[in-house]
This record gives C-alpha cells, sequence and structure tokens, in this order.
C-alpha cells in the first residue's frame, strides 16, 4: 500500500516543477503585491535619435517697390488782371489845320510828322508845305473824284521817312480800336483813321484802354485821342470836330468813324473800318 501512494506524490512533484517554469522570475509575492519587476540587465536596443527642429531665420523680404507718384499736372499761370493804360504822343503844337477843304490828308500828313519828331528840326505847319504833300498824295492816288486816298496817304507817309504804313480794313469795330492802340504801342507812330465812309482823314494819337496791348491780348479800348484837320469847322451832317487832342469814348468815335462804302474808290480791299496803320519794322 505504501508504494502504491508514493508514485502519486512523485507525479505531483514533477507537475509542480512544470509549473514553476511557466511562471516568471519574480517570486509570488512580488506579483502578489505588483513590486516592480527586476530591471533586466540587457542593453536596450539603440533608439534613432529625434530629428532636431530646424527653425529657418526669417529672411527680410524685399520692400515691396512703390511707383513714384505722378508729377502734378503744371497749373498754367493765371492772365494778369487788367490794369488802366494810356498812351498819347501828343504835345502841344501837334495839330495843324487842313488849309482848304480838300487838304485833310496833307493836314493829317504834317500831324502825324510832329508827333514822332523828336529831333527838333521844326514842326510840319506851313501852308505851301501842305499844298506839296497834299499833291503827293494825289498822284499817288487814283480814284473817281480827283482827290487823294487812303493809299496815296500811306504811300507818303513812308516816303518822307515815317514808315512804313499800310492801308488795312477790319470789319468789326472793337477789332478795328484793338488793332489800331496796338500798332501805336508798338511802334510808336500815329494811326490814320478814314472817317465819314471814306470821305475825311483824322489822326489818331493816343489811346486808353483796360490793359496794355503788349502784356494782355485782351484788353479793351476805352478811350481814343483823336486829331480832326477840320476844327473847329465840324460838318452839318457827320457833327462837329472835337478839340484836338481830345480823348473820346468808342461810342462818341462810332459816330463818325464808320465802314468805309466800297464805291467811294477803286480797292480791292474789303468794306470795314479802314485804317492808315503804321507797320513795325524788323
Amino acid at each position: 500500500m505504501s508504494g502504491a501512494r508514493s508514485r502519486p506524490l512523485a507525479w505531483i512533484v514533477v507537475v509542480a516543477a512544470l509549473l514553476t517554469g511557466c511562471v516568471p522570475s519574480a517570486g509570488v509575492e512580488d506579483a502578489a503585491t505588483g513590486s516592480p519587476a527586476a530591471t533586466s540587465s540587457a542593453v536596450p536596443s539603440a533608439v534613432a535619435p529625434a530629428t532636431p527642429e530646424v527653425t529657418l531665420a526669417p529672411q527680410n523680404a524685399p520692400a515691396p517697390v512703390q511707383a513714384p507718384a505722378p508729377a502734378p499736372a503744371a497749373v498754367p499761370a493765371p492772365p494778369p488782371i487788367p490794369e488802366p493804360y494810356a498812351l498819347n504822343l501828343y504835345q502841344e503844337g501837334d495839330f495843324v489845320p487842313q488849309y482848304t477843304f480838300d487838304w485833310c490828308v496833307a493836314a493829317s500828313i504834317q500831324m502825324a510828322h510832329n508827333l514822332v519828331d523828336n529831333t527838333g528840326g521844326g514842326t510840319w505847319a506851313d501852308s505851301a508845305h501842305q499844298g506839296e504833300l497834299w499833291e503827293m498824295a494825289r498822284a499817288r492816288s487814283s480814284n473817281s473824284f480827283n482827290g487823294a486816298n487812303p493809299l496815296g496817304w500811306a504811300q507818303v507817309l513812308t516816303e518822307v521817312g515815317m514808315g512804313p504804313y499800310k492801308v488795312v480794313t477790319v470789319p468789326d469795330y472793337q477789332d478795328a480800336l484793338q488793332t489800331a492802340a496796338r500798332a501805336i504801342a508798338g511802334t510808336g507812330r500815329p494811326v490814320g483813321l478814314v472817317m465819314w465812309r471814306g470821305r475825311h482823314a483824322w489822326v489818331m494819337s493816343g489811346f486808353e484802354s483796360m490793359g496794355d496791348p503788349a502784356r494782355s491780348p485782351e484788353f479793351a479800348v476805352t478811350g481814343v485821342r483823336v486829331l480832326d484837320p477840320l476844327y473847329p469847322h465840324g460838318s452839318g451832317q457827320w457833327g462837329p470836330s472835337p478839340v484836338p487832342n481830345s480823348l473820346l469814348t468808342p461810342e462818341e468815335l462810332a459816330t463818325q468813324f464808320v465802314v468805309r462804302e466800297p464805291r467811294r474808290w477803286s480797292s480791292d480791299l474789303p468794306a470795314g473800318y479802314m485804317l492808315v496803320l503804321p507797320v513795325q519794322t524788323a
């Protein structure tokens, strides 16, 4: 009987040994109490080093290129404000009357000389000399009235050393006054006015205006200085002769300075306000 019981005990011992080989190296108490397992002395496998974070330094971005600001548009200078302006060539003693009712052109030539002659050579006022000038102007004119016309007037002024002069017609009255004033200011010489539709001659010796003709293209003539060689007689049709060196308003002058009638004498010039105009020399 005792031999039979020893075999099962031996078997139990073998089984226990087999079970013991299946548990970890830690003891049962360690496992039951949750104590940490002994650290293994094996060298751990190499771990790849972590890739370091690379921080890129901020690069200086190019500053935005700004387009140059457009240059401000040039503002034109305002035209000068017109101011009162006056010019008068007349001096005491320059006036000469016409010695016959036909010699208005010749007397106007004498007055033109007196207005511009500053040499002290003497005033042209002699009646015989006036007759000679009339003959000169008549010889250089051609019309049905056998007198001196504006073309002869301009030619004699040129020949006696006061020129050059030319005859022009201007269709607009205000333009005619501006043309005459601009010529006086530019040349320092008087202008001949063909009056009474081509029947009479006056001399324009100066003017007043708002604005200097040399600086203000749109200057306005406000007064006209005149010499009428028929003074003091005047005309029953056209009115009295103004006193020498009178300053007439444009409205007053317009009562006698009117458009020339083309039929008065042969000319290729159109109808208009007629001027015997000084021409500026080069």
